[in-house]
C-alpha cells in the first residue's frame, strides 16, 4: 500500500451514507448509515502520474470542448486514498477567466488505468440554461443517456426511476439542472453499489457526473434463474410486516424552525428478503427467523448529575487539553481558538478548535463542550491516522467484540455526557462496523413518552482497541410533544403500508457476507416507488422526509408557467391554492420577499459567529419580524433606501416602485439618477415622478417592467403575475451582466 506522507481530514459524504435500502431503512427509527469517509493524501514520491497525463486523459474524454484551456490553466492536487480502499486517486482542477467571467471545474481519476470517477464544471455563461429551460427533462435524460454510453462505458447501465434527488431552494440566477441516476446491471438486474449520476443543465450541457467503481476486479453473482417468485415473496413480506410509532423532528434548514409529528414507519430490523432462499435479511445477515423488535431499554433509569457546573473559557481549555492529550513525543497538541456560542440546537457551548502538529505538517478538528455542564458533546478522534502517518500505527490483531464495544460506549457516555443519558435508550439497531478499522458506531435513540424520536440521538464510536473515537449529542429542546392519543391505530397504519409496498430485485453485497466479492440477489421493500416516505400518524397520509410533495398547480392566462415555477420553488407562498388569484395585488413586503428569495440565498435560523450585533434599519422591522432578513438584505444591497424610519410592508407596491428596485438590483442606479438624459414617450409619462424617470425608462427598455399600449401606468399596483414575469426577466438580465447580489 502506498506510504502516507500527509493526512488531511477532508470529509466527503459516502455515496452509500443514506443506505442502499433507503426506501425501507429510512422508514426506520434512525438514519443509521455509514459514517463519513476520511481522505488520506499520498506522498508525491509514491505517485508516477504527471499533470500532462491527466490533462491528456481529460481532453480525450471531452474532445474539442475545452480547447480554450491551456495546460497552465490546470492544477493537480495531492493524490489520495480512502481507508477502506487503497486505490490511488488523482484530482485535476482548472480555472480561467474568459471575458470577465470565471470558468472552473475539476475531474477525478482512479486506479492505474486512470478511469474517470467524477467531473464537475461551471460554464462561463448559463443564461440559456435559466428558467424557462431550453431542453425538457425528457430531452435532458436522452442527452445524459447518450453521454453515459459514449464516454463512460455505460452500455450495461440502465436509468433508475426518480430515486433520492433532493435539492434545496434554487435561486433564479442559477441554471435549471436535471440529475439522473443509472445503475449497472447484471442479468438485467441493477447492482446496488455500482451506480452513475449525470447532471445536465437546462441548455442541454452535461456539467457533472459521478461513477462508483467496484473495489474488486472479479465478483461472483447469484444465479437469477434461482430466485423465488416475486409475488410469493411480496405476500410473505406483507404477512410479516410490522410498524412502529415514532416521534419525528422535522428541521427546516432555511428558517431554522423545528416541528414534531407522530409518524408510522416499518420496523427497522427488516432490510429485505434473500431472493434465492426466502430468508430474511437484516444488518446481521440472513436468517429463517423474522427479525423481531428490540425492547426499549433506557441507558439509565434516573437522571445522573452533570459532570460539573457551568465552566469558563479557561476551564474549557483545560478540559480540552486533558481530553485531547496524545502519548507521542512526535506530535504536539495546540489549541487554536476558543469561542462561546450557541450550536445549531440552541445549546450554550464553548467551541474549541485544535491542531495536532508534527514534522510533516499537521491536522486539526474541533470539539464542543456544553458551557453549563462541562460535558463534551461533539468530538472526532484522528489520533489513529496521525500515528499511522508517523509510523506508529497501533496493532489491531485482537479487535474488540461488539458486546465489549457496546459496554465501552456506555462507559464513555456515562463518563462524558451523564446529564443527557436519562433521555436516551440503548441501541435498537445494529451498529455500523468498519471491518478495516475494527471499529463500531452505536446509535442511542432518544425516547419521549416511551416513543422513539427520529432526528435526535447520541452517536458513540468505539475504536478496535476499545478507545473512544467519536461522540455526538444531538439533543434538541422541544416544548410540546404531540399526544399519541389522537392517531390512527397500528393495524390501520400496517394496512396503509401494505397497499404501498412493492419489491425491487437487486444485486448487493451484504456487510456480513462470508463470500468475499459476492453479490446476493435480494428483494428490497419499496413504498410508493420512492425513498424517505412515511405515514403521518394523525392523518394516515403519506409524507416525504424532505417535505417533497406533489407540484402545486395554479392557472393564469399569460403567467401560468412563471407563477407555478416560483410557487413550487417556494419563492411565492400560496396557502390556499384553489382560491389563489394571480391578478391580485401584492404587498411591498411580499414583493420584496419574492424578489430577494429569487436572487439570493438565506439562512434564517441558528447562530453564526459575529451575529451578536444585529442591524435594525426600520423602527417597525426588528429581528423578530418575519421579513427582517429580506428587508435588511435589501437595504444592504441598496435596493431600499434608509431615508424613512419605517417600512410599510402591507402597502401595495406600484409598477414605478418595482422599476426602481429592479434597476438598483442591476447596479444601474447612477445612470438612472441622471434623468435629464431620458425622455419618456408614454402617453402617461407625466404621472412618473421626475426623480424616477431614468429608472422607469431603463426598466421598460430592458423589458423588466413593460409599457402597455403606450401607457406605463406607474401607480398601478403590481400583481403576483406581473411580479413573477418581471422577476424571471430580471434574473436573465443579471446572468447576462454577470452582476448578482453578493451573499
Amino acid at each position: 500500500m502506498a506510504s502516507l506522507k500527509k493526512l488531511g481530514m477532508v470529509f466527503t459524504s459516502s455515496v452509500l451514507s443514506l443506505g442502499m435500502f433507503a426506501s425501507f431503512a429510512n422508514a426506520s427509527t434512525t438514519l443509521n448509515g455509514q459514517p463519513e469517509k476520511v481522505r488520506i493524501q499520498v506522498a508525491a514520491t509514491d505517485t508516477l502520474i504527471t499533470k500532462e497525463e491527466l490533462i491528456k486523459k481529460f481532453r480525450k474524454l471531452f474532445p474539442n470542448r475545452f480547447d480554450f484551456l491551456t495546460n497552465s490553466d490546470f492544477q493537480v492536487s495531492s493524490s489520495h486514498i480512502f481507508p477502506e480502499d487503497a486505490t490511488v486517486r488523482h484530482d485535476l482542477y482548472f480555472n480561467k477567466t474568459i471575458n470577465g467571467k470565471r470558468v472552473y471545474g475539476n475531474i477525478g481519476f482512479v486506479g492505474e488505468e486512470l478511469d474517470v470517477e467524477y467531473f464537475s464544471y461551471q460554464p462561463p455563461n448559463v443564461t440559456d440554461a435559466l428558467f424557462p429551460a431550453k431542453v425538457s427533462k425528457e430531452e435532458a435524460r436522452k442527452i445524459a443517456d447518450e453521454f453515459m454510453k459514449k464516454f463512460l462505458d455505460g452500455k450495461d447501465y440502465q436509468l433508475e426511476t426518480d430515486t433520492y434527488n433532493y435539492y434545496p431552494q434554487q435561486i433564479l440566477t442559477e441554471p435549471v439542472r436535471y440529475s439522473f441516476s443509472f445503475a449497472r446491471t447484471k442479468n438485467q438486474v441493477s447492482i446496488a453499489d455500482q451506480r452513475m449520476e449525470v447532471s445536465v443543465l437546462g441548455n442541454g450541457e452535461v456539467v457533472s457526473f459521478y461513477k462508483m467503481f467496484s473495489q474488486s476486479a472479479s465478483s461472483t453473482f447469484d444465479d437469477v434463474k434461482q430466485v423465488k417468485d416475486k409475488g410469493e415473496m411480496l405476500k410473505k413480506v406483507k404477512e410479516n410486516l410490522s410498524v412502529d410509532l415514532n416521534y419525528q423532528i422535522n428541521y427546516d434548514y432555511q428558517t431554522g424552525n423545528r416541528s414534531v409529528e407522530l409518524v408510522y414507519k416499518p420496523t427497522a430490523k427488516l432490510q429485505g428478503v434473500e431472493a434465492s432462499t426466502g430468508n430474511w435479511m437484516s444488518a446481521k445477515g440472513y436468517s429463517k427467523d423474522f427479525p423481531g423488535k428490540t425492547k426499549i431499554e433506557p441507558i439509565t433509569a434516573k437522571p445522573l448529575p452533570a459532570k460539573q457546573g457551568g465552566i469558563t473559557v479557561e476551564e474549557a481549555k483545560k478540559i480540552a487539553e486533558k481530553f485531547l492529550a496524545i502519548d507521542s513525543d512526535k506530535i504536539t497538541l495546540r489549541i487554536e481558538s476558543i469561542q462561546e456560542m450557541e450550536n445549531y440546537n440552541g445549546q450554550a457551548v464553548i467551541y474549541v478548535q485544535y491542531m495536532y502538529q508534527h514534522a510533516n505538517g499537521g491536522s486539526g478538528s474541533s470539539l464542543e463542550i456544553n458551557k453549563n455542564t462541562g460535558e463534551i458533546i461533539q468530538y472526532y478522534n484522528m489520533v489513529d491516522y496521525l500515528l499511522s502517518e508517523i509510523g506508529e500505527n497501533p496493532k489491531k490483531e485482537n479487535t474488540i467484540t461488539q458486546e465489549k464495544a457496546l459496554t465501552q460506549a456506555v462507559k464513555y457516555a456515562k463518563e462524558w455526557i451523564p446529564s443527557y443519558l436519562h433521555n436516551y435508550a440503548m441501541p435498537i439497531e445494529e451498529p455500523y462496523f468498519d471491518e478495516r478499522m475494527g471499529s463500531y458506531q452505536f446509535v442511542f435513540p432518544r425516547i419521549v413518552n416511551g416513543i422513539v424520536v427520529n432526528g435526535d440521538q447520541i452517536n458513540v464510536g468505539i475504536a478496535a482497541d476499545g478507545s473512544l473515537y467519536s461522540l455526538s449529542v444531538n439533543y434538541q429542546k422541544i416544548e410540546n410533544w404531540p399526544s399519541s392519543d389522537a392517531r390512527i391505530s397500528e393495524k390501520e397504519a400496517k394496512t396503509i403500508f401494505e397497499k404501498a409496498l412493492s419489491l425491487k430485485l437487486t444485486y448487493l453485497k451484504h456487510g456480513e457476507n462470508i463470500k468475499e466479492n459476492h453479490y446476493d440477489l435480494v428483494y428490497l421493500p419499496v413504498f410508493n416507488e420512492e425513498p424517505f416516505t412515511y405515514v403521518n400518524a394523525a392523518t394516515g397520509e403519506w409524507n416525504n422526509l424532505f417535505g417533497i410533495k406533489n407540484s402545486i398547480k395554479v392557472s393564469h392566462p399569460w403567467a401560468e408557467e412563471e407563477l407555478n415555477y416560483l410557487i413550487n420553488a417556494k419563492m411565492i407562498n400560496v396557502k390556499d391554492v384553489k382560491n389563489f388569484d394571480g391578478n391580485a395585488a401584492i404587498s411591498k413586503g411580499e414583493a420584496l420577499k419574492v424578489l430577494m428569495n429569487s436572487l439570493t440565498y438565506f439562512y434564517y435560523g441558528g447562530y453564526y459567529f459575529g451575529q451578536e450585533e444585529m442591524n435594525q434599519t426600520f423602527d417597525n422591522i426588528d429581528p423578530k419580524h418575519p421579513l427582517y432578513q429580506e428587508i435588511e438584505r435589501a437595504v444592504e444591497a441598496g435596493i431600499l433606501k434608509t431615508n424613512s424610519k419605517s417600512f410599510d410592508v402591507d402597502a401595495p407596491v406600484t409598477r414605478e416602485e418595482l422599476s426602481v428596485w429592479m434597476i438598483r438590483v442591476l447596479g444601474l442606479e447612477q445612470a438612472a439618477k441622471n434623468s435629464s438624459i431620458f425622455k419618456l414617450g408614454f402617453a402617461d409619462a407625466g404621472k412618473v415622478k421626475s426623480a424616477n424617470a431614468g429608472y422607469v425608462a431603463l426598466a421598460n427598455s430592458m423589458g423588466l417592467v413593460k409599457a402597455e399600449q403606450n401607457r406605463f401606468n406607474p401607480s398601478r399596483e403590481v400583481s403576483y403575475a406581473e411580479l413573477a414575469v418581471s422577476t424571471i426577466r430580471l434574473a436573465h438580465a443579471i446572468a447576462e451582466s454577470g452582476r448578482g447580489l453578493r451573499y
